[in-house]
């Protein structure tokens, strides 16, 4: 009988959190009770891309790794800023790319820090790269009448499953996904006001329909109980030019380096994730069944600890902490609205410019007055501001994908040389 072929798995974090330590731990406990870490014809490789002017923490937060952990672990690549330099002056050294080009692709943001693992993978023969955040564990939580029911996933176990003949597979997620907070509507915030202002940031995922199940729900997204029992991946659908998917819980198959595309994201704004989305037309993108809790306001870390809570409590917006992460949410959306347009309706990009800014102005004033904060009004100035920059902005996105096909078709030439001789 002929043996398996080998798999090299990679699992990639995009980090700059001290709580890093205590999500890995969680996640590598969950490959072992699943019997990834057994498999004999496995390799598992942890990728940790990790920013210290983030959260002001220092590389060990992220490399002092416990022995019983790494033990579990075959390979480990802790991708800083040392690394990431040595990497750019081997590229240019073979003529690969230049500075400018280096500047573009492994530059500042979470779209050059992913960069940065994707290569690092491909270079290092991964066949397949799972992107796991830190604010995520692997569970997911569904809701009766009265109480929550929690229960674990096996988040890689599941991506293997399904990733060989597929290009992508993107799984679901639960918890708080949304900073939008809860919110009582009344006088001072009409429904309708507020429904605007969602239409002008949003795009054809992060939608008003979407948005205000979620808010029923106080901000929490439950796991959909038909997903978790059937045991069926779905095909993602192409929806005004791309298939949507997110920068976590996914995984992507590096085994044809032609068919991996890059991350991008306008300068101070975020989308890598949906400017991916809108390379994927041709590629065979499946939504596979398993979720990862989001915890997205910090609050629920005690449950890689084993707490439970009965019932998930509701985001309101009556803490600073919470206006200031929707305000910042919003800042990020808005400022790739403009290159997401561009890219997927160029035809009609000016008046549908024209619409959001008639919605910003008319939804803006009350936004403001709601949440107590003025800075709120700064979305209409980032929104011009990425509008003026449009063209500018999709140029980069143009040549980020030139480049990775440079780095892509080195990388595979270079391991062709090495298997001939």
């Amino acid at each position: 009988m002929a043996k398996s072929k080998e798999i090299n798995v990679g699992i990639g974090f995009v980090t700059g959190r001290k709580s890093f330590q205590r999500v890995l731990k969680t996640n590598v406990y969950n490959w072992k009770e699943s019997g990834i870490t057994e498999e004999a014809r496995v390799r598992l490789n942890l990728l940790v891309a990790y920013d210290l002017k983030y959260s002001n923490t220092k590389s060990t937060d992220y490399t002092n790794i416990n022995k019983n952990l790494i033990d579990l672990i075959d390979d480990t690549y802790f991708i800083g800023r040392h690394m990431i330099q040595k990497e750019i002056k081997y590229l240019m050294g073979k003529d690969v790319i230049n500075e400018k080009e280096a500047k573009l692709f492994f530059g500042s943001g979470y779209a050059a820090k992913r960069n940065a693992v994707l290569y690092i993978a491909m270079k290092n023969k991964i066949d397949y790269l799972l992107f796991l955040d830190d604010d995520e564990y692997p569970i997911a939580v569904t809701k009766t009448c009265s109480t929550t029911i929690w229960g674990g996933q096996h988040i890689l176990k599941n991506h293997l499953q399904y990733i060989k003949n597929v290009d992508i597979t993107n799984g679901y997620h639960c918890g708080y996904i949304s900073p939008i907070p809860y919110i009582e509507f009344n006088d001072n915030m009409p429904e309708h006001i507020f429904r605007t202002f969602i239409a002008a940031i949003s795009n054809d995922i992060i939608n008003w329909k979407t948005i205000h199940s979620v808010m029923e729900n106080g901000g929490v997204t439950y796991a959909d109980k038909e997903v978790l029992i059937s045991y069926s991946a779905e095909e993602v659908q192409l929806i005004n030019h791309a298939k949507f998917i997110s920068g976590s819980n996914l995984c992507i198959s590096l085994t044809d380096p032609i068919r991996v595309s890059p991350f991008y994201n306008p300068p101070g704004a975020r989308g890598e994730d949906t400017f991916l989305s809108t390379c994927l037309g041709d590629r065979k993108v499946l939504r596979v069944p398993c979720y990862t809790f989001h915890d997205g306001f910090s609050t629920y870390s005690h449950l890689m600890d084993g707490v439970l809570p009965i019932k998930l409590k509701y985001i309101q917006a009556d803490s600073e902490r919470i206006t200031t992460r929707f305000y910042q949410a919003c800042i990020g959306w808005i400022r790739y609205k403009p290159l997401l347009l561009y890219i997927t309706n160029q035809e009609h990009y000016d008046e549908k410019i024209e619409e959001i800014r008639e919605q910003i102005a008319s939804s803006l004033p009350s936004v403001c007055t709601f949440f107590k904060r003025q800075d709120f009004m700064n979305i209409s100035k980032e929104f011009e501001r990425y509008n003026k920059n449009v063209k500018k902005h999709y140029q980069q996105f143009i040549e980020t994908k030139k480049i990775w096909a440079k780095i892509s078709e080195f990388i595979a030439n270079q391991h062709s040389t090495c298997m001939e001789a």
